[in-house]
């Protein structure tokens, strides 16, 4: 199989590059990019000094990398993590963590070395995590306990799409996406010799250690070379109070209390032992390593690349106390004490190969032409103490090509086709998904027409997705439709309101529809339904953003009704020792509020006193009134921070409300503040890029759960922990 497997994916590796190369090779695309090469002088893209701006006065444009979108308010939704907010927040190893702060943006949490973003309340199936793109082809999406293979220090910059903008995606973006951009392919010629960034970084709470760099070399007049790595290891983490929230606890004790009256006296003292676990989450220490190479062609405003990488990384998966079976799983008892006393960690590789095309088309109808591919080999393996217990495997390649029109006329926007496929399996005993392909094509389109104070905006995508398991024979094929209509006001000055209204189509994922075993990460059986119907949301999605006076501000409110909403639902049967869940489809509604204001209280010559105020709310319930499971809570973010020349001071505090509507087989969560403090400090006056900071997280030791995580009642977030880290470039 895995021969046969390779062969294919290779086989649309090859056809989707020798595609990409066609458009490239096309005899006036050429012309076009000798003729610019010519004319445009070498140096920093217009992207990058406008997020370098952005950066050195703390408020500016939004940038995002869907060329031809700068504007468009269909991208109301989006949130851009820069540079500076990675080393401030970004020493965790995976990146749900490093987002929370970010308005709508919760994460799994589920361990320290696997943490997916959680937005506007959607995970998994309904949320994308894209690399410049395209998706990183890893399997975080079919498990909470899988992680996503991407290391945010070292990467650019993050982009966090919410509403109609994740048309640009697709449709298993239904809740929204998260776009990292690195640097893995040079898009621009060093302004020197070479450039070089640095970083490197400590903690207390996990004995954290990290360090990462990339190199850029010019060749000539038009090759750069770029070359990137880095490492992090880490020991359990620290935690503040028990391990186990207040109900397991009790359980627990009563478990042993009514083992020591059996006169099973050693099961008693372990489960009370499990109970009392305080201070540290046992077996959830990781580590990991990245290397990527790439090479940048740049003629002009036409830029070409290709790039090689490799991400490996091993990390802990912690288990429930007091169950009988590794993985978190309640009520195991399957394999006996020997089995339960097993530690399991997961090992991960991925091979990854990426092109990227971006073609000067000149002043045409048309402006550029966009070209990314992106291949890769993945292998997950679930190690039962020394033995291998499950091995997940996925090979991919994802392909698009977007033309981006001329903004000139009053027609702006850009359109596109993107190609996906699939092909996963996996073997042994936690192998509950059985072996399956999935094809996916699509077209899409974003369009702004309108130069007055009012303009109209609109996006569609249409999809075709098969969905195959080889070993069952089944096959599905879905049809899908999505679209957006907006208008925007610009009457008021320096402020843009406006509403989108969206209708969007999800294909069930092969998870969903083939299921059919033991998945110890969720603790259940879970079983999929070959029949189950195409998933639709309408949406509506008002928001005003802009300045007011030296500050700016964002607020967006959005409402979905789901029709045929896919989740799992618990049964009341038993198979193997764990409660039966059944992907089961019914309406669903969600609702939800996103705000923001940055604003200088002080904003003098040399200093600045910036308050920075954050919110998030979502509520999401069932037809038939039961909510839906794992959806956070309200949350709260205020900051003061001092900003001189060479020193910025932050002091924040961040609250989240408990979580007491939850559905049968879930627990709530209580309310919990995180008080946090940094200084960060710029050496170098002609170098501002040179950053040393310390933090102090979570000052309190507060013992917080958040609330969209499965392993929420075991795995609770990280104690006191004190930072340090330095970021250099040059």
């Amino acid at each position: 199989m895995t021969s046969n497997k390779t062969q294919i994916a290779s086989s649309h590796l090859a056809l989707a590059t020798v595609l990409g190369l066609a458009f490239v090779a096309t005899p006036v695309l050429a012309e076009t990019a000798e003729a610019e090469a010519a004319e445009q002088p070498t140096g920093s893209s217009q992207v990058e000094d406008d997020v370098h701006n952005r950066q050195a006065d703390g408020i500016g444009t939004i940038i995002v990398s869907a060329q031809g979108l700068k504007e468009l308010d269909v991208l109301a939704g989006t949130s851009v993590v820069e540079i500076r907010d990675i080393q401030r927040d970004g020493v965790t190893g995976q990146i749900g963590d490093l987002l929370t702060k970010i308005p709508g943006v919760s994460a799994t949490s589920f361990a320290p070395g696997s943490s997916r973003p959680v937005l506007r309340g959607q995970q998994g199936e309904r949320v994308r995590v894209l690399v410049d793109g395209v998706g990183t082809s890893d399997v975080s999406n079919t498990s909470v306990d899988h992680a996503t293979t991407i290391d945010p220090i070292t990467v650019e910059r993050i982009e966090v799409l919410r509403g109609p903008a994740v048309l640009l995606y697709g449709s298993q973006a239904i809740g929204g996406a998260v776009n990292v951009i690195d640097k893995r392919i040079p898009t621009r010629m060093p302004d020197e010799d070479f450039h070089f960034d640095g970083f490197a970084g400590v903690d207390s709470a996990t004995n954290l250690r990290t360090g990462a760099g990339s190199l850029d070399v010019g060749v000539g007049e038009s090759l750069v070379f770029h070359v990137d790595g880095s490492w992090r290891q880490t020991d359990d983490v620290e935690i503040g109070g028990f391990q186990v929230a207040q109900a397991l606890r009790a359980d627990l004790l009563a478990d042993a209390d009514e083992e020591a009256g059996e006169g099973e006296l050693e099961e008693a003292a372990e489960l009370r032992e499990a109970a009392n676990q305080r201070g540290t989450v046992p077996n959830s220490a990781m580590e990991s390593w990245t290397i990527n190479a790439g090479l940048g062609v740049i003629l002009g405003e036409s830029t070409f690349g290709a790039s090689l990488g490799w991400y490996d990384t091993t990390y802990g998966v912690p288990t429930r106390p007091g169950a009988g079976h590794h993985h978190g799983e309640e009520g195991e008892e399957e394999g006996g004490e020997e089995e339960g006393e097993e530690l399991v960690t997961i090992g991960l590789k991925q091979f990854r190969a990426d092109f990227k095309g971006d073609v000067f088309l000149g002043d045409g109808a048309f402006e550029r032409l966009k070209l990314r591919v992106g291949y890769s080999d993945y292998t997950h393996t679930e190690f039962e103490g020394a033995e291998v217990g499950t091995v997940f495997d996925s090979t991919s390649v994802e392909a698009r090509a977007e033309l981006v029109q001329n903004t000139g006329g009053t027609l702006r926007g850009s359109s596109g086709i993107q190609y996906q496929h699939r092909d996963f399996f996996a073997v042994g005993a936690e192998a509950y998904i059985p072996p399956n392909l999935t094809d996916q094509f699509a077209l899409f389109t974003l369009q702004e027409l309108g130069t007055g104070p009012f303009q109209i905006e609109a996006a569609a995508r249409a999809e075709f997705t098969k969905v195959e398991a080889q070993t069952l024979g089944i096959e599905r094929d879905f049809d899908t439709f999505s679209g957006a209509l907006g208008v925007v006001y610009e009457g008021i000055d320096g402020i843009r309101v406006g509403i989108n209204g969206s209708r969007a189509e999800r294909a069930p994922s092969a998870e969903e529809l083939f299921s059919n075993g033991p998945h110890i990460a969720t603790q259940a059986f879970e079983i999929g339904d070959a029949n189950l119907q195409t998933e639709t949301a309408w949406g509506l999605e008002a928001y005003a953003r802009g300045s007011i006076g030296a500050g700016t501000f964002n607020l967006t409110v959005f409402k979905q009704w789901f029709g045929n909403y896919i989740f799992l639902e618990e049964t009341g049967e038993e198979e193997d020792d764990l409660p039966v869940f059944q992907y089961l489809q019914q309406d669903a509604d969600f609702f939800g509020i996103e705000a923001d204001l940055n604003y200088p209280i002080i904003d003098g010559e040399g200093f600045r006193l910036i308050t920075d105020l954050r919110a998030s709310y979502v509520e999401a319930e069932l037809a038939d009134g039961t909510a839906v499971p794992r959806i956070p809570p309200l949350s709260l973010l205020g900051a003061l921070e001092a900003q001189t020349g060479a020193f910025d001071v932050r002091g924040e505090v961040q609250w989240f409300d408990k979580q007491d509507r939850t559905t049968v087989f879930e627990t709530p969560t209580d309310s919990f503040t995180l008080v946090n403090a940094l200084i960060a400090w710029r050496p170098l006056a002609d170098n501002q890029n040179v950053t040393l900071q310390l933090a102090a997280d979570n000052i309190f030791d507060v013992n917080g759960r958040r609330h969209a995580s499965f392993t929420k009642d075991f795995v609770p977030l990280v104690g006191r922990n004190f930072r340090a880290s330095v970021r250099l470039s040059f």
